[in-house]
């Protein structure tokens, strides 16, 4: 029986990888070990369930539909498991997929409490900008920032947090430190994830809102980038403030237009479409929710 659970693991991350190197990795074995795993699945069952090229791998139909039930069929298993330990005594593998920044400057600080209460479960950070395929990645869940992610997801609100205006002393000692908007639209601006594709930035200042359009002289794709090129002093940036706290405290950043308020930015945990989320899942978002929300 063993086996067959192995074949059907490998079987899935092969599908879901698209890549017997990849799923390889993920399992600590060889590529060629992986590859006769599936084909001995293949030929137990009589069935083609992957197209091999040079080039790629394509799943068959019936692939396609074995790929589905066995990755349900697997997850019901660990998920029996884990609810025969109960709730202090997870184990398996919980793989998180979330931005670069959040994970080092929210996430992996939290994780020694976490896995203190779970000694047994294993945790494997899958961390990107990008925002790819949850099933695809072989995510239990991933953690995203800004407007809520698509409906068609089980989410979850985890915190919501202040932005604010920032730029280094060496920028306004150059530039001079802007004293309202219409001095903010004068000055380099710095874009970033959130506001990919704006050229307006929106603020609050009493009961009045003000849009201002900004001059962006360096876009990245990246949190921490927007903090190491304000850093730098290449422009002012806008950042949530777990994002620059360090930054602040340390004097390589300050604040700016503090009486202007912009939108609070909401971080969201989203799980895997297809099936409840499974204990572990639940487990580490409930976790990572009162920790967010703690009082310091």
């Amino acid at each position: 029986m063993n086996d067959r659970l192995n074949q059907l693991s490998l079987f899935v991350r092969t599908v879901e990888t698209g890549s017997f190197s990849k799923a390889a990795r993920e399992f600590g074995l060889s590529q060629p070990s992986v590859s006769r795993a599936v084909a001995s699945l293949e030929a137990r069952l009589g069935v083609t369930l992957l197209q091999r090229t040079t080039r790629r791998l394509a799943t068959t139909d019936v692939g396609q539909a074995l790929a589905m039930s066995a990755r349900e069929a697997l997850a019901a298993i660990e998920e029996a498991e884990n609810e025969a330990r109960g709730a202090d005594r997870l184990s398996g593998v919980l793989r998180v997929s979330m931005p670069v920044a959040y994970g080092v400057r929210q996430v992996i600080p939290r994780l020694p409490g976490f896995l203190a209460l779970q000694p047994e479960l294993k945790i494997e950070l899958m961390m990107s900008d990008r925002f790819d395929d949850l099933v695809a990645e072989g995510a239990d869940l991933a953690l995203r920032l800004g407007n809520q992610p698509d409906s068609a997801f089980l989410t979850r609100k985890l915190a919501t947090t202040d932005r604010i205006v920032v730029a280094s002393p060496t920028y306004l000692t150059r530039r001079g430190v802007p004293a309202d908007l219409d001095e903010l639209g004068e000055h380099d601006c710095l874009g970033g994830p959130v506001d990919a594709g704006r050229e307006v930035w929106s603020f609050r200042h009493g009961e009045k809102r003000e849009d201002v359009a900004i001059d962006v002289g360096v876009r990245t794709g990246s949190g921490s980038g927007v903090i190491a090129c304000a850093v730098a002093g290449l422009g002012i940036a806008v950042a949530s403030t777990w994002m620059c706290a360090e930054e602040l405290e340390d004097g390589r950043l300050v604040r700016i237009l503090a009486d202007y308020t912009l939108e609070r930015i909401d971080a969201y945990v989203v799980f895997s479409s297809g099936r409840q989320p499974s204990r572990k899942a639940r487990a580490f978002s409930d976790y990572l929710s009162e920790a967010l929300n703690a009082k310091n």
